[in-house]
């Protein structure tokens, strides 16, 4: 019975990354033998138990068959007889196939040394195409070490090529999807997770209406880059680059929905874009099973930001819908998240990454300035119900246009 550290920990300890977690492959042992040991045994479809002090994952040595569709039409050999090899042999990529032993010393089969040192993503073997999950895996890898150089060897965006025409991404759990996806949102250059998968056919399926947006032109004059699909890879990087949270990069990625359903001939302009975009928003939301406030947020992004971005130019009337909308009284931490959004589409345009903008100031000067307004000198006034009400919003678009003068 010996023990390895395997996957994640040893690729990030050679390319000196910290090491978030460490999994470990057990050969040579029986469930019972780990039992008898005090493991807790976890997995559900093969032996995965937790170390009884340090709660770390240990697994034993297996092999799989593809017997069915998806991620999880598997069947799983765990015998003591099952080498490390084997064992590696049935992962994703070359980098994630090293092992190293109690000694420290490094196993390493399928060259996955030589990739790090070359920076490539290479799938271990053809089994690879065996597991649709894989595509959006390689994606996540490849926008995570982005910065490192890293690129995807051809023969292994091939393979992503073949899985993604063949149907199989369909057949996984939206769970699943948003799992990856959300990651990949998270890392420092999510772009590349979205433009690897639209480069291998990936999109469009779970993200349609972001598959569309390629080859729709926008006003050169506001969008130099032209291109919706660019200028919303462009945002979400802005988001990023602001270590935004989750919400507000799933809305920057959603935000310009509507403007692949805009009148054609139109085009370049996108009149209300920002309405017909709500139902490509909720329709993408279901599909992935995205959580409510990522979701919400996307809506009030979509809906709201031509007017934030305009709001010098707006009535007191159009400025006050926007908060009374987004109920931004209420809840002002999301109206900031909603002009975090605002800001990152602003700034994901060609040339547009050093300008001010100023509007995102002049929006929390207003909530700070109308949230002081309430109900108690109008209750001195005497005034009752409704009538409070329509005061209050009376005072504010008054507050609203001495601001703007």
């Amino acid at each position: 019975m010996k023990t390895y550290l395997v996957g994640g920990a040893v690729r990030d300890q050679l390319l000196g990354r910290a090491i978030k977690e460490r999994d470990y492959v057990v050969v040579g042992a029986t469930v019972k033998q780990m039992l008898d040991l005090g493991f807790v045994q976890v997995g559900k479809d093969f032996p995965v138990f937790l170390h009884p002090k340090s709660k770390e994952e240990y697994a034993l040595a297996r092999t799989e068959r593809k017997k069915g569709t998806g991620y999880t039409g598997f069947e799983c050999d765990t015998s003591s007889s099952i080498t490390l090899e084997q064992d590696l042999l049935r992962r994703d990529l070359t980098v994630n196939a090293m092992a190293q032993d109690e000694m420290g010393n490094i196993i390493d089969p399928f060259g996955g040394q030589k990739d790090l040192k070359n920076r490539i993503l290479r799938h271990v073997s053809d089994a690879f195409s065996e597991d649709p999950l894989r595509v959006l895996r390689v994606a996540r890898f490849a926008a995570r070490y982005h910065y490192l150089g890293f690129g995807i060897a051809s023969e292994t965006l091939d393979l992503m090529r073949s899985l993604s025409t063949s149907g199989e991404l369909e057949t996984l759990s939206a769970e699943r999807v948003w799992q990856e996806s959300a990651k990949s949102l998270m890392e420092n250059d999510p772009q590349v997770y979205f433009t690897t998968l639209k480069s291998v056919n990936a999109l469009s399926y779970w993200f349609k209406e972001l598959d569309v947006l390629w080859g729709v032109p926008n006003p050169s004059k506001w969008h130099p880059e032209i291109d919706t699909g660019l200028h919303t890879m462009m945002v979400i990087k802005q988001a990023a680059l602001a270590k935004t949270k989750l919400a507000v990069r799933y809305a920057a990625l959603t935000h310009d929905y509507g403007k692949a359903l805009t009148d054609v001939t139109q085009w370049p302009s996108h009149h209300g874009h920002d309405d017909l975009g709500l139902s490509a928003i909720k329709a993408c939301s279901k599909r992935l099973s995205v959580p409510n406030d990522c979701k919400e947020l996307a809506l009030l992004v979509s809906e709201h930001h031509s007017v934030i971005h305009r709001v010098q130019e707006k009535s007191a009337e159009e400025i006050i819908n926007v908060f009374e909308k987004a109920d931004a009284f209420r809840r002002k931490d999301r109206f900031k998240l909603l002009l975090d959004a605002c800001k990152c589409d602003f700034l994901g345009r060609k040339d547009f990454a050093s300008k001010a903008y100023p509007q995102q100031e002049l929006w929390l000067n207003l909530l700070d300035s109308l949230g002081s307004i309430d109900a108690q000198a109008f209750v001195k006034q005497g005034l009752q119900g409704s009538e409070i009400r329509d005061a209050i919003r009376k005072a504010r678009l008054e507050s609203i246009s001495n601001a703007l003068q």
